[in-house]
Formats: structure tokens, sequence, C-alpha cells
């Protein structure tokens, strides 16, 4: 059972509880209703500070990066969307990727170890849509293009080495990206109405310019599946999403989070949070309920097991899913109702906590207006 799982992934089989019967859940939607959250560790968000951050006591906020705007000597891009964290030294940079059509590609900014932003510049340029994506164990971003027969690019966070795409990764509009260092997969969200999740097996460990691509299935047994190759990831016959009748459909596959045996995946189109558990090849819904959480999109977790999901409109809020089966705010952006939260990732050091507000306060759809946030306090680790 995905239960043990999330036990040792730091407790997180609480959030089981979320959908009842979990494989009823998955079998059938599961009533959906108001999620009544009993508390969490860090109390509710307090009044908007600035930027229209409203924060737990004892957590601080600010702006590091405005879209058009210079940051440590290179305009910001537009669209900020999905991020991650990499050290550097005795710093660490953050990447977040530009959903901006045909222009798209992906910037980061470098900070030193008191938080000051040392520089920052571009990875990735002239790609088209780049929405989410993915870490990967040696330290590289991998962007992904959301248009159809979209590609996955590896960039060097640093800024070094020029970006790779990996066209044996998929041609589809893709989403996010979870490295499984165990099973040395690396898990990948469609964002298509009838869209599927996917894994790509490398033919070698931290080299993906070669390997198969496999949808997951259904299996007998409840919540069991298994995992089929897609025979052409080219996508030139048809699309990959429908090259394997028997595929497991998802409405709107989005964020994507690796953690102690557990891909947590999230499906805008009906709500849902998802847990796949690798080691038993079952699948699960962890979250299914219209409130608090709604939007869900981008995620993210800490080594204690909580998941910070992040809302594509909503209230535009990060919503925390502890390990004490609780599902509530953490924090929220006010006076942004036209945008959505994108991009959480951690520091290295599990301090800071990085994200976007997509097209800012004026909501304009080119995202000109797009705002990158830090928040410090005491996280737990």
């Amino acid at each position: 059972m995905l239960r043990r799982t999330f036990v040792r992934a730091g407790g997180l089989a609480a959030a089981t509880a979320f959908a009842g019967s979990l494989w009823r859940g998955v079998a059938r939607p599961a009533a959906r209703g108001p999620f009544a959250a009993r508390g969490g560790p860090y109390g509710a968000p307090g009044p908007p500070g600035p930027g229209g951050l409203a924060l737990p006591a004892g957590f601080t906020g600010r702006v590091v990066a405005r879209s058009g705007r210079r940051v440590g000597g290179a305009p910001w891009h537009p669209a900020p969307d999905g991020g991650a964290c990499f050290s550097d030294g005795d710093g660490w940079i953050y990447v977040s990727n530009s959903e901006v059509p045909l222009l798209g590609g992906a910037g980061a900014i470098r900070f030193g170890p008191d938080a000051v932003v040392r520089g920052a510049y571009r990875i990735l340029s002239g790609t088209d849509r780049n929405c989410a994506g993915g870490a990967t164990p040696w330290n590289t971003w991998l962007s992904c293009e959301e248009v159809t027969r979209g590609r996955v690019f590896e960039c060097d966070p640093y800024g070094v080495r020029p970006a790779t795409p990996r066209p044996a990764m998929g041609r589809f509009r893709h989403e996010a990206a979870a490295c499984d260092p165990v099973r040395r997969v690396v898990y990948l969200t469609e964002d298509e109405p009838d869209g599927c999740f996917y894994r790509f097996v490398p033919d070698h460990w931290g080299d993906l310019a070669a390997g198969r691509l496999e949808v997951l299935c259904p299996a007998p047994g409840a919540g069991a599946v298994t995992w089929r190759r897609v025979p052409d990831p080219s996508a030139r016959p048809g699309a990959t999403r429908h090259q394997v009748g028997a595929a497991r459909r998802f409405d709107g596959g989005e964020g994507c989070h690796y953690a102690g045996g557990v891909c947590f995946f999230t499906t805008k189109g009906d709500n849902r949070v998802w847990g796949y558990d690798a080691e038993r090849a079952r699948l699960e819904v962890v979250y299914d309920a219209a409130a608090p959480l709604n939007g869900v999109d981008n995620l993210t977790g800490t080594p204690s097991g909580d998941l910070y999901v992040a809302e594509d409109g909503g209230d535009m809020e990060i919503n925390l899913i502890t390990p004490g089966r609780t599902v509530l705010p953490f924090l929220r952006v006010d006076g942004h109702p036209r945008s959505e939260i994108t991009g959480p990732a951690f520091s290295p050091d599990g301090r800071r906590l990085y994200f976007s507000s997509q097209r800012g306060a004026r909501g304009d759809a080119g995202g000109t207006d797009g705002v990158t946030y830090e928040v410090t306090g005491p996280f737990r680790s």
C-alpha cells in the first residue's frame, strides 16, 4: 500500500485520508466538497504585506525579480513558470522557465550565502512555451515545452554548457518531470484533457540522449498499474498518448515531484493530487476535494514529508499537505486575481522558498507583469 511508502517518505501516509477509500477513488470520482483542515504547523496566513504576500507569523517575504526589469544585470523573463534550486559553492541558483510562445526558454538567478543576488542570466532561449520541468540528480534542469509535439531540453543551471534537446523523451505537450534515482527513470506529465503519465528509461542513467518512453496503463487488481512502451516517441505517426490504447488517461497533467518511492503529480481538470507508488506499482488519489486547495498546479516537497502545492487561480495560494493529515493554505498572493502561482522550489538548505506569480497584478496574457518571490522562515526540515 502507498500508506507504508508515505511513512518511509516522512509520514505522508496521512495524505491518503483525504480521498477516503483511495482504491475506490481511483476507480471512480470521489464525492467532492470542502475539506476541513484541522490546523497545521505554521498557522494561517496573516494580512498581506509587501508585494501582496500574506504569510504565517514568523515568515518574511520579498520580491527578487519582476518581468522586464533587470535583476543581477539581466532582464527577467515574462511569464515565469516552473523552477528549481541548485547548490552553487557557498550559495545557490534558482532556475525559472518562461511560458511565452516562440521565445520561451529559461533564466537563472545566482544567490550568495546571505541571499544577495550575485547575477542573473539565460540558460535557454528560442523555445516555445516552456512551462514546468524538473531537476536531475546530476544538477541539470529539464525544461519542458507545453505545445503539441513539445520537447524536453536539458539545461545547465550554471550557464556554462549549451542546452540540449532530448527527443527520446517524447514529443508531446510536456508539463513537468521528476527523477527517480532508485529505478533510474524520469516521470513526465502531459497537459491534455486525455493526457497520459509517462516514464523515460534512459539507456544509461545520467545520459538522457537515448532510452525508451513508456506510458502508465491499468493492470489487474485494485489500483494496480503497469508500463508499456510507446512505439514512436517522435509522434510522427500520431500523438504519443494515442499510440497505446490501454493507456490510463489523466485530465490535464501538471506538477510532478518524487520523494521516498512515491511520485506525486497533479491533474488540473479534476483538481486531484495523485501518488504513484513506484515500489508496489500502485496508483492512488492523495487529494480530491473542492477546498481548500483549488486549481492544483506545480508542487514541491521537503525532507519532513510536507508537500507544497501551488494554485493556478483559485485563491492564489500555496497549500500545504502535511504528515498530520491536513490540507491548508500556507501563503497567499493578494491583488493578483488573473494570475497563477508557479515554480515553487526550496533553496538547498530548506530555509527559503521561491515561486512566482506568473502574470502579476495586471494579469496580462503575455506575463509581462510576472513577479518572483522569496519567502524565508522556520520551515520544517
